[in-house]
């Protein structure tokens, strides 16, 4: 059999004429739209997450420990007991915060719900750094002393050697002074 001849521009017109084509494929929905029930379905079915704490951090905890502390994950207990909340620590401040844990416990389960968290885990490492738009607290200058109190301070030290000693006893003495004046 001798090869067919191809079809010359006229009749490829008309074969394509006569012939119904596919319709093109749809594109497949945004993977938001397909996701999102199933998201809202988890959330209600086990709460929120770590997520939902790194956002709020530094509301739920306080400015303070939220400087050295970062929520790392939250792990689910077994048999419908609480959750166990990891949290990052800066270095020697580990012993600071786990000293602080129970009050940071009641300040998540304030957040998550009561009885969300049964227990801190503290893992000492390296913090994220802060996100360039939260803007670091500026730190007022202590008021000076009045004159009455500044001249008793050195009168009393009046006899120590000048030297690094002498400066860091006054600078003491200046902060307890400061502090018995606002307690």
């Amino acid at each position: 059999m001798p090869p067919r001849p191809l079809p010359d521009l006229e009749q490829t017109r008309a074969i394509l004429a006569s012939r119904r084509t596919r319709p093109a494929p749809r594109p497949p929905p945004p993977a938001g739209r397909g996701l999102s029930k199933l998201i809202r379905e988890l959330d209600a079915r086990f709460g929120q997450g770590p997520g939902a704490l790194q956002a709020r951090w530094r509301e739920i905890v306080g400015e303070q420990i939220a400087r050295r502390t970062e929520p790392v994950k939250l792990v689910k207990g077994r048999n419908g007991a609480g959750a166990a909340l990891e949290v990052r620590v800066a270095g020697p401040a580990a012993a600071l915060i786990q000293h602080q844990a129970p009050e940071i416990l009641a300040r998540v389960n304030l957040f998550l719900g009561s009885g969300s968290v049964e227990r801190l885990r503290i893992v000492q490492g390296p913090l994220r750094p802060q996100p360039a738009g939260a803007a670091k607290p500026t730190r007022r200058r202590p008021a000076p002393l009045d004159a009455a109190e500044e001249a008793e301070l050195v009168r009393g030290l009046a006899e120590a050697p000048d030297g690094p000693l002498k400066a860091a006893l006054l600078a003491l003495g200046r902060g307890a002074l400061r502090n018995t004046h606002r307690g």
